[in-house]
Order: C-alpha cells, then sequence, then structure tokens
C-alpha cells in the first residue's frame, strides 16, 4: 500500500511546484494548511511589510513558540521578501528579539483557505524571563533602577531602555557605591551586554559577588544604625565647622583603627575598624551628606601613594579634610590648597580650595592615632 501511494504523493509534489530553502529559514510555495490547534498559538492578520513587522515583534514579545499569520491583503509578489526582511530585522535589530530570539523558522501556505505564514520561534530567553524585563525611559531612569538592584543586592537585571544612550554601567555601579556606603557594602563586578539597534535597546546586566547576598544584607542591616547615629550625634545650632569637627569625632573615636583594604570598606570600618583611607573619606562623606551638610570625595595621591580625602563646604569656602592626617595631628583640620603640600590631584574636577588657611593645631597625637598611621 505504501509503495502504490509514494509514487503519486511524488508526482503531487512536482505538480505543484517543490520547496525551496533560504537562508536556514524555509519558504515553500506550495498551498499549506497551518495547524489550527498549536498550544501558545495566537493568530494575527498583516497588509503589508509593517504590519507584518509588528505582528512578529507582538508574537516575540510575548514569548509566543509558534503562531499563523493571516497575509491575505499583503501583495503576493512582495510577501516572501517582506517575511525573510521582517525575521532578519526582528532578530538582528529589534531590541526584544536580539536579547531572547535563538531562530525564527517560517512557512508560506494558508490557514482555513486564506493565505497564511505559519511561525516558529525558538528562544534563549524564555516567557518568564521577558516578563522579567524592565522598561526605562531615558538613561537617568535606567540608573534608578540599575541602582535599585544594587542595593537589593540582585544577581542581575534586564532593561528595556527607550531613548538609549551609551553608559558605562560597571563604572555607574563603582560611583553609586562610593557615594552610598551606607548601602552599598561591595561594589559587584558588573558584566554588560546590549542588544538591538535604534534608540531602544535591551541592557544585559549581570552582578557578580564575592560576599553572599544574605551576608551582604546583613552587612547593610549593622552599617544602618551607625549612619542614623552620625546624624543625631551633630548639634542643630552649631556651625557648619562645628558640625564637620562633631562627625570627625564621632567616626575617629569609634576604633583604634588599623589600615586595611577590604572588599566591603564600610562595613569593615564601621563594625571592625579596619579600612583605608577610600573608606574613611566615602563614610565620612555620607554621613556629612546625610546631615545637610556639602562634603565630596577626592581621588588622588599623597606622597606618590594612592589616596583618597575630602573636600568640605564650609560656610562660603571650600577646604581639604584628610581624616588620616587629622589623626596624626589629633585634631579635626581644614587645609586650602596651598596647604597640601605632597598632595597630587586632577583640579579641574574638584572646587578650588582658597579659603583662609586655619593654624595648626597644638594637639600631639594620641595612641588612637599612631594606630591609625601605622
Amino acid at each position: 500500500m505504501r509503495r502504490t501511494l509514494l509514487p503519486l504523493f511524488l508526482a503531487l509534489c512536482l505538480l505543484l511546484g517543490g520547496c525551496g530553502w533560504l537562508n536556514g529559514s524555509y519558504v515553500s510555495v506550495t498551498p499549506h494548511e497551518v495547524p489550527k490547534q498549536v498550544s501558545h498559538t495566537d493568530t494575527i492578520t498583516a497588509g503589508n511589510y509593517k504590519e507584518f513587522l509588528d505582528a512578529l515583534k507582538q508574537l516575540v514579545s510575548a514569548g509566543t513558540e509558534v503562531a499563523a499569520v493571516h497575509v491575505a491583503e499583503y501583495p503576493a509578489k512582495a510577501l516572501e521578501v517582506g517575511v525573510r526582511r521582517a525575521v532578519y530585522n526582528v532578530m538582528h535589530n529589534d531590541p526584544i528579539g536580539a536579547y531572547a530570539v535563538e531562530d525564527i523558522q517560517y512557512e508560506i501556505g494558508s490557514s482555513s483557505g486564506l493565505p497564511a505564514v505559519s511561525i516558529t520561534v525558538t528562544y534563549r530567553h524564555n516567557s518568564t524571563e521577558l516578563q522579567r524585563i524592565r522598561s526605562a525611559v531615558g538613561i537617568e531612569q535606567a540608573r534608578t533602577i540599575t541602582a535599585n538592584a544594587l542595593e537589593s543586592y540582585e544577581a542581575g537585571i534586564v532593561l528595556l531602555v527607550s531613548q538609549y544612550e551609551d553608559t558605562d554601567f560597571s563604572q555607574f555601579a563603582q560611583d553609586y557605591a562610593n557615594e552610598h556606603p551606607e548601602t552599598i557594602m561591595e561594589v559587584p563586578q558588573v558584566t554588560q551586554a546590549l542588544y538591538g539597534t535604534g534608540d531602544s535597546r535591551v541592557v544585559e546586566l549581570i552582578f557578580s559577588y564575592q560576599t553572599s547576598r544574605d551576608s551582604l544584607r546583613r552587612m547593610q542591616t549593622q552599617v544602618k544604625p551607625v549612619f542614623d547615629s552620625a546624624v543625631l550625634y551633630v548639634s542643630g545650632d552649631g556651625d557648619d565647622y562645628q558640625k564637620f569637627s562633631q562627625l570627625y569625632a564621632f567616626l575617629m573615636e569609634r576604633f583604634d583603627y588599623k589600615l586595611e583594604t577590604s572588599i566591603t570598606p564600610s562595613y569593615s570600618l564601621l563594625r571592625h575598624g579596619t579600612g583605608d583611607s577610600r573608606a574613611f573619606a566615602q563614610v565620612y562623606a555620607a554621613m556629612c551628606r546625610d546631615a545637610g551638610l556639602t562634603c565630596m570625595t577626592v581621588t588622588g595621591t599623597r606622597d606618590g601613594e594612592p589616596w583618597t580625602w575630602n573636600i568640605v563646604l564650609d560656610g562660603e569656602e571650600y577646604y581639604h579634610v584628610d581624616l588620616l592626617r587629622c589623626s596624626e595631628s589629633g585634631k579635626y583640620r581644614e587645609r586650602t590648597d596651598e596647604e597640601m603640600e605632597g598632595y597630587v590631584w586632577d583640579y579641574s574636577d574638584y572646587p578650588a580650595c582658597t579659603g583662609k588657611p586655619v593654624p595648626e593645631p597644638e594637639t600631639q597625637p594620641t595612641e588612637n592615632n599612631e594606630e591609625i598611621s601605622n
């Protein structure tokens, strides 16, 4: 019986024109009945290239694996080229498609007697992952979402950013951590991938930490009361100089500090008394900002070694404050640019400190301060 049917089947194939293959996707000019009942199947109508492209984007965004697109109104002569072009566009230019799709195959045929295109999509990221994509209008909103993810110690995020601008999110993570030692216990290694072309892009960020997420959250919880206490330590009626001095005393009198570098700088400094110049400067700056004071961190060198210190706005004048150098002399001290002998920094990145010089304190170093200087 099979031998009788085979020649008849081959003859029908020859009469109906055969099949052609195109760039890994296949197109058949033979009338083909698109399956009516397939799981995850949607049926959409498209009368031209733009409508077909929009339909394909819609299917991919929904994570649809199999679909039939009715094309009765689509000019027959332009259909094959249009479908091929739309598939390429979605897989390479559309942000969601470039991120999520592994392959798209299609077959031109009919459904219920009407011209239709059968679509089969293979995904590298499934529908559940697509639902987790977060939308951002502009790069500032993207940075805000990223900052929230950093504070929650998420393993990674995927953003669909409209009005996209080139951004180094690894540098953003570093900068944000520097400015927020009260919430960021460890700076992750950031892997960044970009998908699509044009004004909208999908940005995939993967955050890798050396410390476990639970441990980082515990550290965050333990550090928060210290920052809260620092604000209460500042006198509301005092002038800026007095407030800066009070915060200096609050921080520097907590421990007999040891100079060490840590991957969890604020936690190690405030809970175990170990930190480097960067940790001191970043924690102090955050405490000052929480108290309503203007304080920034400066990165440069001291006596040829990498060093970090602060610049504060005392009244209407800016001054340098090196907490560790203050500790060496035993007293809080603000310095002008001229007094920063041995320091090197990029003058163009920071305000000039040209206020009235403050006399050197006469207080001798304490045992605590000697420990810090070692």
